[in-house]
């Protein structure tokens, strides 16, 4: 199959129409999409990323009119999904609710809820609204590998795989959304991202849901975002010393020299800026990830505000953490 980069969001949506599959960009990351009422399309995601049955997908809806077609509103906890709703959508916020029958049980993997969100970047907002149907749209990269920031880099990785992404450049974020749910007046943080805890902390009580073997929501998965190079955090690298003779990258979050003991380093933020940082995070890691390293170190970053987001993507992405046996067979 040959696979075209484009800004033709008309072809996009011809092809969703019939139950393709299509790239396109959000504000976070570039998503893998199908009309999520159509199990046959979702089907072919999954086959495209190798991902598993078991992980549920987030759907993108045209507008909040389409919430009372896909999940029944909490009665108890209404007034504050209501509040974050007008809070943080459309944006990089995904819910959790309880589902409606119409979401087919492929997408939310046999669950009865289903993660939902509005997303605010143009191309993929013109394209839902023109198709007028919910899509799912997970990120358009393999299953457990680097979640891709631009076209070039979802066609690195599904290049023969789908018929079209749309090019919409470089993404904002640069990692997931977060994703919550809303128990009890609580709100249970089950992946961080671009909206922080101490954004919703003004909300009601936070609850932070590590990863597990039980998944509850889409992103949960204990090992994740990972490069094909092991990867390993450290505190600073002007204390760590590679073995000899290993080529190691480092993934950078304080200013350095450039030193011979790294054979390429990646600044994430010459400002510091954890905006700037979590921008451009997956980008330097494919970029080392391609740079014929036997070992890429990553230095913490502070885990104030966005930091903890960028934290958990490389603490999942760490080749240390044992792999969970059942979950990836």
């Amino acid at each position: 199959m040959k696979t075209l980069i484009s800004t033709d969001r008309a072809a996009a949506v011809e092809l969703l129409r019939k139950g393709e599959i299509v790239a396109l960009p959000t504000e976070t990351v570039y998503g893998l999409a199908a009309n999520a009422l159509n199990p046959i399309a979702v089907a072919k995601i999954f086959e495209a990323k190798e991902r598993p049955r078991f992980d549920p997908l987030i759907v993108h809806l045209p507008s909040r009119d389409w919430l009372g077609e896909i999940v029944d509103l909490p009665v108890q906890d209404r007034q504050l999904f209501l509040k974050l709703a007008d809070k943080f959508w459309p944006g990089p916020f995904t819910m959790v609710l309880q589902k409606r029958e119409i979401v087919p049980e492929i997408v939310t993997a046999g669950l009865d809820t289903v993660a939902v969100r509005i997303s605010v970047h143009p191309v993929l907002a013109e394209i839902v609204c023109e198709l007028d149907q919910p899509l799912a749209a997970p990120s358009a990269n393999r299953f457990g590998c680097v979640s891709p920031t631009t076209a070039q880099h979802v066609m690195d990785e599904l290049g023969g795989r789908i018929r079209l992404i749309i090019d919409g450049g470089p993404t904002e974020h640069g990692i997931e959304s977060t994703v919550v749910a809303v128990r009890g007046g609580k709100i249970d943080i089950l992946r961080r991202g671009p909206i922080t805890a101490e954004q919703l902390s003004e909300f009601g009580k936070i609850d932070i849901v590590m990863p597990s073997r039980k998944i509850s929501a889409p992103g949960q998965l204990p090992l994740h975002y990972s490069p094909k190079t092991p990867l390993r955090l450290i505190d600073n690298a002007e204390s760590f010393l590679p073995q000899e003779n290993q080529r190691v990258g480092l993934l950078a979050w304080n200013p350095v020299e450039p030193e011979k003991k790294f054979a390429a380093v990646c600044l994430l933020s010459k400002r510091q800026d954890l905006r700037e940082a979590a921008a451009n995070l997956f980008r330097h890691l494919r970029e080392l990830d391609q740079s014929a390293l036997d070992l890429i170190v990553a230095e913490r970053v502070p885990s104030r505000g966005l930091g903890a987001a960028i934290l958990d993507r490389l603490e999942r992405a760490s080749h240390d953490q044992s792999v969970v046996p059942d979950m990836l067979e």
